[in-house]
């Protein structure tokens, strides 16, 4: 490809709009141009990249045995509905009507329609296990956009499904997938960790996501790096025992009853356990939180050196999101703000974290202006109705498998897995007839990954200060090849070494403009291009074409006569460096 000919152009200045340097890298190189809030479109050069990602993908789904297919975009309501996720996901689904007035949608995921599929198709074990994926365009109507393609509204995904006997079936079989979800990333030149996930609206029993660590990310995951426990904020465990002690004496009963003290313009954890010369462990946090198809709050009590996770809330309360309550509407409950209560008749669902034990006393809110209750006993001073882990893991928090102190990092999703049992198959009745005779319903398995999203990814891990450094197996041309200088020689020299190179299979990106050397290594560095190749008089005089790595420094020359067959043996050293164990 002939540079001077290439549709798009590099810029200069950082866009106003880049948030994270693969956002803005992806601009300047013009890679993707925006149409919409989160809407792209991928330019000749990004397009080159997503294509090798797709092949590479392609081959790691077909190594475990997965068949390619692709399913429509636009789904009708119908299967959504037998589904039950056609009321449960809010507005981030785009919904409309047909010209007959039937509900259609644009596909967010596939599970309804591949269930669709294997009821149509699958009808005995003997068909079973299989495995299905699709790399096609989805559309969910993010609100919150950013990063260029971390999070986008118009995205394409591999998801890839498989379909079992029984559950232990897919316990087998899932490692695999994990591993060729590891080795598509590595392949790719990202780094990721595999983490323990929520499930969210896929459903399902277990869940991982495979994330990339960088400051950049919006996911929070909790790390330990002694025995290499790894989760996603939103399940993340801990050991809660290690900074509180179970009383000694013969149970609750004997403990003192609660007595109400005065404290004085004290409404935080911290201010109140600093007058009353206690431990926050010692202490009760009282909330009241609103849940997606409740009524009624329900009011949450946990340890108060604690927080409450809100995604775990959530899940426990089968709620799409939960929300704190505004203190106008804890007075329409006769609830007051940083005096709140769990004693009393207020009426409400009490959640309480497993880290209330209730063979202690606490302190608690009294629901009374400028007092708290000390010698609070849970569960004979208040009611518990369900009690759970309802905690969010912190920095520094022991470890809930070895103790170690826990770290905190930020990352980015590029892909995840879910075991998702009979979730669909049972509600849209999709059944094999087992060995023995009987109908069971299919046991599946799903696994999505973010082509775009990884894209974007390989450009966060992969850059310098200059631009992007691509990795050999994913770059839109394996070589970058500059004319520096006017002269016929320098001019004719390049135009063999050009076609010399793209008859061997060598992918090349020729930079023949009429620009000055300034310009034409910077957009070099830019683009980033795994090899540069410049031909000018001063190489030539010296002996050949100056050849460099752009992840390297140093240059040295080589012969003309030599040059394709010294390429050759670069990028397939290059090639090695992303080959997955």
């Amino acid at each position: 490809m002939r540079l001077s000919k290439s549709f798009g152009k590099t810029l200069r200045e950082k866009p106003s709009e880049a948030e994270v340097p693969s956002h803005s890298l992806m601009i300047r190189a013009g890679l993707i141009c925006k149409l919409a809030a989160g809407i792209y479109s991928y330019m000749p050069f990004a397009w080159r990249s997503i294509k090798k990602i797709k092949d590479i993908m392609g081959e790691e789904m077909n190594a475990i045995g997965g068949q390619e297919l692709c399913m429509p975009v636009v789904n009708p309501a119908d299967i959504w509905i037998e589904s039950g996720r056609w009321y449960e996901i809010g507005p981030e689904m785009a919904r409309f009507k047909d010209r007959s007035g039937r509900d259609m949608c644009l596909a967010m995921t596939h599970e309804e329609a591949v269930t669709d599929l294997a009821r149509h198709f699958i009808d005995s074990y003997k068909q079973l296990p299989s495995v299905v994926y699709h790399i096609q365009t989805k559309f969910r109507d993010e609100p919150r956009c950013r990063g260029g393609l971390i999070r986008v509204r118009e995205f394409i995904m591999k998801d890839a499904y498989s379909f079992h006997v029984d559950e232990g079936d897919l316990r087998s079989y899932y490692p695999y997938m994990c591993q060729a979800y590891e080795r598509i990333c590595k392949r790719c030149g990202v780094p990721v960790v595999k983490v323990l996930s929520d499930v969210g609206m896929m459903g399902g029993d277990i869940a991982h996501e495979f994330t990339y660590v960088t400051d950049s990310g919006e996911d929070t995951i909790i790390l330990c790096d002694q025995c290499g426990y790894a989760a996603n904020r939103d399940v993340a465990k801990f050991d809660k025992t290690a900074t509180t002690q179970e009383p000694d004496g013969e149970g609750k009963e004997s403990l003192s009853s609660p007595e109400e003290v005065h404290t004085p313009s004290k409404n935080t954890i911290e201010s109140v356990c600093d007058y009353l010369g206690v431990s926050p462990t010692t202490s009760l946090k009282t909330m009241v939180y609103f849940a997606q198809d409740r009524e009624d709050p329900v009011l949450v009590v946990i340890r108060g050196d604690l927080d409450v996770n809100e995604r775990k809330l959530a899940n426990l309360l089968n709620a799409a999101e939960v929300r704190r309550a505004l203190p106008d509407e804890l007075k329409s409950y006769g609830l007051i703000q940083g005096f709140l209560s769990p004693m009393g008749d207020h009426g409400l669902y009490v959640v309480a974290d497993d880290s209330v034990l209730t063979s202690r006393t606490y302190v608690a809110g009294a629901n009374k202006p400028d007092y708290h209750m000390i010698g609070v006993v849970p569960g004979r001073d208040f009611k518990i109705d369900v009690t759970a882990d309802i905690a969010a893991a912190r920095a520094n928090d022991p470890c809930a498998v070895c103790g170690a102190p826990l770290t905190v990092k930020k990352g980015i999703e590029v892909g995840n897995t879910f075991m998702l049992g009979t979730r669909y198959s049972e509600t849209m009745g999709a059944y094999f007839q087992s060995e023995k005779g009987t109908l069971e319903p299919i046991v599946m398995g799903c696994y999505g990954m973010g082509v775009g999203r990884l894209l974007a990814c390989v450009v966060e891990e992969n850059h310098d200060e200059h631009g992007i450094i691509w990795p050999i197996t994913v770059a839109p041309y394996q070589v970058h090849l500059l004319n520096l200088g006017t002269s016929e020689k320098v001019i004719d020299t390049t135009d063999k070494v050009y076609t010399a190179l793209l008859q061997n299979g060598i992918e090349v990106l020729y930079d023949d403009r009429d620009e000055s050397a300034g310009v034409k290594f910077n957009d070099a560095d830019l683009l980033g291009m795994p090899v540069r190749i410049t031909i000018s008089n001063r190489s030539l005089e010296s002996g050949g074409a100056e050849v460099k790595l752009r992840r390297e420094s140093d240059t040295h020359i080589c012969g003309i006569d030599e040059l394709v067959e010294k390429i050759k043996e670069i990028l397939e050293r290059e090639a090695h460096r992303y080959v997955a164990d």
